[in-house]
């Protein structure tokens, strides 16, 4: 298991950012993923692999005025 934005999410063997993002249909064109505290880009998402246990948070960003 691994935690997304505080909550329980089921973790399998080679699962990517992109991997998990799709899964969680987070689809927002501004989002920003940290994995156990380590900022990732948007272009190492479907590279970075995220291991059984971690900590992720995806916050979509929102602008406005």
């Amino acid at each position: 298991m691994i935690r997304v934005n505080g909550e329980q999410f089921p973790w399998r063997e080679g699962m990517t950012i992109r991997d998990l993002l799709d899964e969680r249909n987070f689809t927002f064109p501004m989002i920003a993923v940290w994995v156990n505290g380590t900022p990732h880009k948007r272009e190492e998402f479907a590279s970075v692999r995220i291991p059984d246990g971690a900590e992720v948070q995806a916050i979509h960003m929102i602008s406005g005025g």
